[in-house]
């Protein structure tokens, strides 16, 4: 099952660069209007029904992951939050590897936080 966000060209939002002004004025919007929903204590709990959102962070982190599973819950994802320092990267897997392990398995949303920018 594959997901695609339509206000990103290729449905992918791997960094800011590169992304046109209506593309961030349009994110930015939605983000409103979600945060907006969030203040009124309401959600869209039916938008990623049925999606499964794996947050992979090889940094640790309080806020940003905390975020990013709150959002997944509140938008109706299924939400995974794998330890890095139990997965197969301690054995030398590269991120590479594990990105394409979890897509086999069918992970609709992959969060990565990693100290390289970019990181493969």
């Amino acid at each position: 099952m594959s997901f695609s966000f339509p206000i990103l060209p290729d449905g992918h939002l791997l960094a800011i660069e590169g992304l046109e002004p209506p593309h961030i004025g349009a994110l930015l919007d939605l983000a409103e209007s979600y945060a907006l929903l969030n203040r009124q204590g309401k959600t869209q709990r039916d938008l990623l029904r049925g999606r499964t959102l794996i947050n992979l962070f090889f940094e640790d982190s309080t806020r940003t992951r905390t975020s990013f599973e709150l959002a997944g819950k509140r938008l109706g994802a299924d939400v995974i939050n794998m330890a890095v320092s139990t997965s197969s990267v301690n054995k030398g897997e590269t991120l590479v590897d594990t990105a394409s392990t979890l897509n086999a398995m069918h992970c609709d949303l992959l969060v990565v936080r990693h100290a390289q920018s970019g990181a493969p």
